[in-house]
């Protein structure tokens, strides 16, 4: 499968590094600060010490997706009480979804005064090759420089940086982390834009033929961003849990796009039912505990590109949307 799938697959660092040039070009007009480790390093505030904002947001979405996908605001969410919403459609969804954007680059460090822990996404994860997945898409990228997207609410620690420039296999000043609390405005936009994302790990999780899923698009709303950093938390989840759509194209046979398309939605999650806060809290904040299955959105459709039928299944809902954004 990975020589079928990755053979054409165009370079994810190459595709997104004009995003990154731009987006700290403009630092000043999206409310972002710019500064450098002391091994030379670059850090992009998102959040932190500075406003962001949602622009902002949607270009880290674009480049966490390794300048493959395209993320555009709009005001038809699927619900009354809160239209504003983000359409996501990537050029080549495995690639750009799983080779780029998925959050799955585990990165730690621990002194005698203090702990960092993120999850890193975005192109910087095709030079590592840290993670299962690549071996399984017989995928690597090569590149000078790149970036890592992190979800974090503190600056990392230089060490990180280290292990990650190591690991990528480039200069330290040559890497660039972008930073995006999940309660700010850019935070909440850049995690709505997963919304296709997520579909796409559920199908892997799903075991379903990834050389299959020919295109794909999701739409979601986005969600108001918490106080703190668990309502937001819990928000970000629901918006793409209650109220996610995607759409994949696959070619395939109409069995396996309809069993696809059963399976997939939160909805069939044991689960599903209440906001992800109180979810996460009943399992004594351990995301392990929870049933993976919920992680998906709330309705899909999956289109057989060969018979032109489409399959459709889940839900979207209001009740707990209003309940999780306070409406």
């Amino acid at each position: 499968m990975s020589t079928e799938l990755s053979a054409n697959w165009t370079s994810v660092n190459a595709a997104c590094q004009p995003l990154v040039d731009a987006l700290v070009a403009d630092a000043q007009a999206l409310n972002l600060e710019i500064s450098t480790l002391e091994n030379g390093t670059r850090i992009v505030d998102a959040g932190i010490n500075c406003k962001g904002g949602l622009e902002a947001g949607r270009r880290i979405g674009e480049i966490c997706m390794g300048g493959l996908g395209t993320a555009t605001l709009g005001t038809n969410s699927g619900f009354d009480n809160w239209p504003w919403s983000v359409n996501v459609h990537a050029k080549t969804p495995v690639l750009s979804c799983l080779g780029s954007q998925y959050a799955g680059w585990s990165l730690s460090h621990k002194s005698e005064d203090s702990k960092f822990f993120a999850l890193g996404s975005g192109p910087g994860r095709a030079l590592a090759r840290r993670e299962e997945l690549f071996k399984e898409f017989g995928y690597k990228d090569e590149a000078d420089s790149t970036v890592i997207v992190l979800e974090v609410d503190s600056f990392p620690p230089v060490e990180v940086a280290e292990k990650v420039a190591n690991n990528c296999g480039i200069k330290p000043e040559n890497l660039t982390f972008i930073l995006t609390p999940t309660s700010s405005l850019a935070g909440v936009m850049q995690i709505a834009i997963r919304v296709l994302e997520v579909a796409m790990h559920k199908a892997h999780e799903l075991h379903f033929p990834l050389e299959k899923i020919v295109d794909g698009y999701g739409v979601t709303p986005v969600a108001p961003p918490g106080g703190d950093f668990m309502t937001a938390m819990g928000r970000t989840n629901d918006a793409i849990l209650f109220g996610g759509q995607v759409q994949l194209f696959v070619d395939a046979t109409d069995e396996e796009a309809k069993d696809l398309a059963e399976k997939m939605p939160s909805n069939t999650s044991s689960d599903y039912g209440r906001p992800f806060g109180e979810i996460f809290k009943s399992y004594e904040y351990d995301f392990f505990k929870i049933d993976g299955s919920l992680f998906s959105p709330g309705k899909v459709t999956i289109t057989n590109t060969n018979s032109g039928k489409s399959f459709t299944a889940g839900e979207l809902n209001h009740d707990l949307l209003n309940q999780s954004f306070g409406l």
